[in-house]
């Protein structure tokens, strides 16, 4: 995660010193997941709205949660991470990243972050899966 301009987390944190740590890399944006509990969590919101240039991304935990329609937005990404399940899908003009879990191993999933590049108008996203020692060291 070192050299990143920004850092999005979609939730799940499970501890705020994650927050802390991913601070001192970059500039970090978080929204509240299901797992998250106690006073520090109660004050984290459920989504936010970050803007690179003239690019809008939604950040939620749950994407079943959805509560705008993100062309009608204006929103060009939706990051969600409830599922743990690394994907990057493109939907009418929206691309919609999960970028999996960094932390523990979720279920028999990968360990994983999404890379998300922001060039203008342009956007790419990519799945970066990590071995176990990269994950502790992020």
């Amino acid at each position: 995660m070192r050299g990143s301009d920004f850092i999005i987390h979609a939730g799940d944190i499970c501890d705020s010193m994650v927050i802390d740590e991913l601070a001192r890399i970059a500039p970090v944006t978080v929204v509240r997941g299901n797992n998250d509990r106690g006073a520090w969590a109660n004050a984290l919101p459920e989504t936010e709205l970050v803007k690179f240039g003239g690019t809008f991304i939604y950040v939620i935990h749950d994407l079943a949660q959805l509560d705008i329609d993100p062309n009608g937005a204006g929103v060009r990404v939706v990051v969600s991470g409830h599922s743990h399940r690394p994907v990057i899908e493109h939907r009418d003009g929206v691309v919609f990243v999960n970028p999996g879990s960094a932390g523990p191993r979720r279920f028999k999933l990968p360990i994983s972050v999404a890379e998300l590049v922001v060039a203008g108008d342009l956007v790419s996203a990519r799945i970066v899966e990590l071995t176990h020692e990269c994950a502790r060291l992020t």
